[in-house]
């Protein structure tokens, strides 16, 4: 069975760090790359890093370039998110999600096949 599950979210202050970890099961994770995205109340779901297979091709927006980095572990089957300096706007629900087989690196949502479901993240003082 395909699972995909996050954790490590929480309520941080601002400028605080957290991590979050995305395990696999079901599939080996060495033949996919993995993307986080976030969701905020209202808003559409954004993607906030992207790691290709190999992990040597990252990719990041703007908004959290510098802030946010993504790993990943394949011994374990888990995809990681550090996220430091965090700004109230990055509170949202994170999702971590499959990139389709041989898809590059993007934030086009239709280019991942299986979604986790989800943390809250919470930065708030």
């Amino acid at each position: 069975q395909l699972q995909l599950v996050e954790s490590g979210g929480g309520l941080v202050q601002p400028g605080g760090s957290l991590r979050l970890s995305c395990a696999a099961s079901g599939f080996t994770l060495d033949y996919y790359g993995i993307g986080w995205f976030r969701q905020a109340p209202g808003k559409e779901r954004e993607g906030v890093a992207c790691m290709s297979n190999s992990g040597d091709s990252t990719k990041y927006p703007d908004s959290v370039k510098g802030r946010f980095t993504i790993s990943r572990d394949n011994a374990k089957n888990t995809v990681y998110l550090q996220m430091s300096s965090l700004k109230p706007e990055d509170t949202a629900v994170y999702y971590c999600a499959r990139l389709r087989r041989l898809r590059p690196c993007v934030f086009d949502r239709l280019a991942y096949d299986f979604w986790g479901q989800g943390t809250q993240v919470t930065v708030s003082s």
